[in-house]
């Protein structure tokens, strides 16, 4: 069983990105050349895509809502007076 899971590459596409026609498709072709063939066996990707537009569509505004309300993210954020006392590299101090 577990060459077979070896043999088999599995994704969900969502956000964005999973709107544009064709992209799950272009994604699968452009990930098999760099598949190696194990012993010739090796399956073709396989790519799946929710079945709601409004979900995908809505889906990473969902998830940064989400993260923007827990307490140990709002630690990591970076106020305007901050960026302009430090400047770009604030980021790498905050997020190491």
């Amino acid at each position: 069983i577990r060459d077979r899971y070896q043999r088999r590459v599995h994704g969900v596409i969502t956000g964005g990105n999973s709107l544009i026609q064709g992209f799950g498709k272009r994604l699968e072709k452009e990930l098999q050349p760099l598949i190696p063939s194990i012993g010739g066996g090796a399956k073709p990707p396989k790519f799946i895509t929710p079945s709601s537009a409004f979900e995908r569509k809505t889906a990473t505004w969902l998830g940064g809502s989400i993260l923007g309300s827990l307490g140990s993210f709002q630690q990591l954020w970076i106020s305007l007076s901050e960026y302009q006392e430090v400047g770009p590299s604030v980021v790498h101090k905050k997020c190491p």
